[in-house]
C-alpha cells in the first residue's frame, strides 16, 4: 500500500476531500503540509461539519480532526488499532513527519450491530423509469446480477439484524408475492396490498397499529453503502420524528457562468463551476406516531408527509451522505453501475 494515496493538501475544499474519501478504503484521508500531519478527515467528520453549518466550499481542514491518534512505529500502531475501532493510524518520526499509515486488516473490525429495527418497503409503483422491462416484471424484481433489486435491499438490512419486513405492493403484486413464496431463503414478510395507487407515502396507512417502534422506510430502488447504525443513532440522539437520508450530488456546468448586476454590469464570473445539491434518496427513519396522521386510502408522496410533519412543529432532519454512498436503481444506467459495484465485474 502506498500511504500517499491517503494524503491530501489542506488547501482542498470539503467537496474535493469528499471525492478523495470516496476513492479509498477505509474512508479516511490525512491532510499533509510539507510532510507534517495537519489533521485526519473521515466521512463522519464531514457530516458533523456540514450539520453544524459548514459548507462544501470551505477548506477541508476546517472539518478535520486536528488531534488524530498517532504512533511512533508499527508495533505501537497495531496496539492502538486493536484497542479501539480505529480504521487507520498515522506513523510519525522523531521530527513529527508522516512516514507511513497503518491500515490494519478489515477482518479485525467488528460485525455490524444488530439493530432489530422493522423495515417498511414501498414496492407498489409501476417503475416507469425502467420501462420497457417493467412492462413484463415489476420493478422490485428487476435483476441486478444474481438477485432482484428488492432482495439486494433486504439483504443489506439483514446485515444489521433488521429481518422483519413490511412490504406494500400494488402493480403486479401477485408476481412479487409468488417470487418470495418460492424463494429458497425464507424472509419474514408482512404484505400490504393497495387497492389503488397511493403514491410513495399513502400505503403507510395500512400499517397503523402494526408498528409501535422506530422503523426504516424505503422505496424499492435504493441501496446505501453507509453505516446504518450511525444513521439510526443520529435519528435517536436528535429525537427526530423523521430523518430523511439525503445524498450530495455534484454537477459541473460545462460553461462559464456570469452573474449580472444593474445595467448589465458583471458581478462575478466563474469558469465551469461545480454545483452541489442535497438530493432525497427515498430512504427514511420514521417514528410510529407519524403513521397515525396519514389519511386512509389517500394518494400522497412521502415528502409531502415530511413537510406536513415539519409544519406541525415536529422535528424533521436530514442525514447527509456522499453521493457515492447511494445508488438509485430506478434508472437503467444505474443498474449496470450497481451490478459492477456489487459483483466487481
Amino acid at each position: 500500500m502506498n500511504y500517499m494515496e491517503y494524503c491530501i493538501s489542506p488547501d482542498l475544499t470539503v467537496r474535493e476531500a469528499m471525492k478523495k474519501i470516496d476513492r479509498v478504503t477505509p474512508k479516511i484521508v490525512f491532510l499533509i503540509h510539507k510532510n507534517k500531519l495537519i489533521a485526519s478527515l473521515t466521512d463522519g467528520d464531514i457530516r458533523r461539519f456540514l450539520l453544524a453549518g459548514g459548507k462544501l466550499t470551505d477548506p477541508a481542514v476546517k472539518a478535520g480532526n486536528k488531534k488524530p491518534l498517532c504512533a511512533k512505529d508499527e508495533t505501537e500502531a497495531v496496539r492502538f488499532y486493536h484497542q479501539r475501532n480505529y480504521v487507520a493510524i498515522p506513523l510519525l518520526n522523531a521530527r513529527e513527519e508522516l512516514v507511513d499509515i497503518y491500515i490494519g486488516e478489515a477482518s479485525h473490525h467488528e460485525k455490524p450491530a444488530s439493530l432489530k429495527v422493522p423495515v417498511v418497503i414501498n414496492a407498489g409503483g409501476k417503475g416507469t423509469r425502467l420501462e420497457p422491462y417493467t412492462k413484463i416484471l415489476p420493478k422490485p424484481l428487476i435483476p441486478v446480477g444474481e438477485l432482484p433489486i428488492i432482495e439486494h435491499i433486504m439483504q443489506r438490512f439483514q446485515e444489521y439484524g433488521c429481518d422483519l419486513f413490511h412490504i406494500i405492493v400494488n402493480y403486479k403484486k401477485e408476481i412479487i408475492k409468488a417470487y418470495f413464496a418460492d424463494n429458497d431463503q425464507k424472509y419474514n414478510i408482512a404484505w400490504y396490498e393497495e387497492e389503488k395507487p397511493l403514491g410513495t407515502g399513502g400505503g403507510l396507512c395500512y400499517l397503523k397499529g402494526k408498528i409501535d417502534r422506530t422503523f426504516f422506510f424505503t422505496n424499492c430502488d435504493n441501496l446505501l453503502f453507509i453505516n446504518y447504525e450511525s444513521m439510526l443513532q443520529f435519528h435517536r440522539e436528535n429525537n427526530n420524528a423523521i430523518t430523511m437520508v439525503c445524498a450530495y450530488k455534484n454537477i459541473r456546468i460545462p460553461y462559464g457562468v456570469i452573474e449580472m448586476g444593474v445595467n448589465g454590469s458583471i458581478e462575478a464570473m466563474k469558469e465551469k463551476p461545480e454545483l452541489s445539491f442535497l438530493t432525497n434518496t427515498g430512504i427514511y427513519i420514521v417514528e410510529p406516531h407519524v403513521l397515525e396522521e396519514i389519511e386512509d386510502d389517500v394518494s400522497v408522496g412521502f415528502p409531502d408527509i415530511v413537510e406536513k410533519e415539519r409544519k406541525k412543529g415536529k422535528k424533521v432532519a436530514i442525514y447527509p451522505i456522499s453521493g457515492n454512498d447511494w445508488m438509485d436503481m430506478g434508472q437503467l444506467p444505474e443498474l449496470e453501475k450497481m451490478r459492477k459495484r456489487l459483483y466487481g465485474e
